[in-house]
């Protein structure tokens, strides 16, 4: 895997996630409740701060759990909240480690169907399904990971071109238009919960 990313808009940042798939599954569980962004420059941060090229699963998982979130808590914080996301990293490299030998890349390596990667995805600590679904929609529209059916499997967002998640960015122009999609959808469900709310 060594592909050039664009997702953390850092040069060195998106230079570890294009040829560390833990990088790229450490990315893609911190993305929530904070900037894209911000999500997918943390495995570089993380690495930086334990004096690592990389992230392995080995050793994260062997760190000192108080210890480690609070290497996720220096400033700036690599989360919204470090301490509950560093012990979902935690989790997520032990099944790594009790599962996949602590590399993450054979939780895709050699799957031929679709459907069974995204059960894996699935299975991964901290990755419900349309976590997997847009992990699964960035593996095979940029890290040219394409078991038979991944597009399906990967529902709405292995669409082409949809530009609903990170598996569409590529660029500063396509995260504007991913940004305008969340928008759009948050201000949806907020019109549904409000009318949900008038009719009780």
């Amino acid at each position: 895997m060594d592909v050039t990313l664009h997702l953390a808009q850092d040069a060195d940042a998106d230079a570890l996630l294009g040829r560390s798939p833990l990088a790229a599954l450490t990315g893609m569980l911190l993305d929530q409740q904070i900037p894209m962004e911000w999500a997918f420059k943390g495995p570089r941060t993380i690495a930086d701060r334990l004096g690592a090229d990389d992230l392995d699963a080995h050793d994260i998982a062997a760190t000192d759990p108080e210890a480690f979130a609070a290497l996720l808590s220096e400033k700036p914080a690599v989360h919204r909240y470090p301490g509950s996301m560093a012990k979902r990293i935690q989790q997520l490299c032990q099944y790594l480690v009790d599962h996949y030998d602590g590399n993450a890349e054979l939780v895709w390596k050699g799957v031929d169907d679709g459907r069974e990667l995204l059960r894996r995805l699935e299975e991964l600590p901290g990755f419900g399904k349309q976590k997997a679904q847009i992990f699964l929609a960035l593996l095979g529209k940029q890290l040219g990971v394409r078991p038979t059916g991944w597009q399906e499997a990967a529902g709405s967002y292995g669409q082409p071109k949809s530009f609903r998640s990170v598996a569409d960015i590529t660029g500063p122009e396509s995260l504007a238009k991913v940004r305008v999609h969340k928008q759009e959808m948050k201000a949806a469900a907020k019109a549904e919960k409000q009318a949900k709310t008038q009719r009780t």
